[in-house]
């Protein structure tokens, strides 16, 4: 399969003009920029019919801000050494990018579950695609009403994002149980400028920023690792999962397009969070 950094060459292919993009039928099967990135990405494979059964999608019918939507994807199994999803795709159909995020997961995850927030440009489906360990394929999609969210400005004061670049925090949201899955979060401080957001004093673009891997691992074994752009909201923010045993560290790495690399770590104590380090490490 293709990575997301390959699908960005593929915008132009998809993008043919936003008058023309947006599909007149929300209906899955209709969606001509879906069957092209099927056709590049998925070489067409097929999906298995009982997707319902192993993937779901959360997402609002209408955004009350295309430039932070909420998406969840969960699964309705554990991960375990006898059935798992190694990966999920994110597919926003009708953004310059189509290709999200490109999730991957093991055993150790415990859940392949994932929530982050991400741009819409225009109307489109948004789709989750997961693949379990035995090579099977399932897509779930949901037609989201959103427009304007990859073009426009940040929301943050540019100097002030710019202080706060790579700053990064983990929590883990639960008391951790040796075995159990346990739910966490990662925030990361990013502009993920998108490059089409025209700033409206100087009439100029800002060159695209964004981050483009994450990975999470717990004691030197990964957990969620992903290949993402600038589909992703400002501020990425991913919750995960993963499981503990008796102490540890959970530490992320997060790299972005100008090859910045920023760190943060989480000490857990038995049952209980110890303490978090954070560490900002541009390269």
């Amino acid at each position: 399969m293709k990575r997301v950094g390959a699908l960005l060459t593929l915008a132009g292919l998809l993008a043919g003009g936003p008058a023309l993009a947006r599909d007149p039928d929300p209906d899955p099967a209709k969606s001509e920029m879906w069957n092209k990135v099927h056709a590049s990405l998925f070489q067409g494979v097929r999906f298995e019919a009982d997707a319902d059964q192993v993937i779901t999608l959360e997402t609002p019918m209408r955004a009350e801000d295309a430039a932070v939507v909420p998406v969840a994807i969960r699964t309705r199994f554990a991960q375990s050494r006898e059935r798992s999803i190694d990966r999920i795709w994110l597919v926003v159909d009708h953004n310059p990018s189509p290709v999200a995020a490109e999730f991957q997961f093991t055993a150790d995850s415990g859940r392949a579950d994932i929530e982050t927030r991400i741009r819409i440009e225009e109307y489109t489906h948004v789709r989750a695609v997961a693949r379990t360990a035995d090579g099977k394929m399932y897509m779930v999609a949901n037609y989201v009403k959103a427009s304007g969210g990859c073009s426009a400005p940040a929301g943050k004061d540019p100097e002030v994002a710019k202080a706060n670049l790579g700053r990064m925090r983990l929590r883990v949201e639960e008391k951790p149980a040796p075995g159990q899955p346990v739910l966490a979060q990662l925030m990361v401080s990013h502009p993920n400028d998108t490059g089409l957001a025209m700033d409206q004093l100087t009439r100029m673009y800002a060159p695209p920023h964004f981050v483009r891997r994450v990975e999470v691992r717990y004691d030197g074994k990964p957990v969620m690792m992903a290949d993402v752009d600038f589909s992703i909201s400002e501020n990425p923010n991913f919750r995960f999962y993963f499981t503990p045993h008796e102490g540890g560290q959970l530490e992320a790495v997060v790299v972005d397009n100008q090859d910045l690399r920023f760190t943060a770590a989480l000490k857990l104590d038995g049952s209980r969070v110890a303490s978090a380090q954070q560490e900002q490490a541009p390269q």
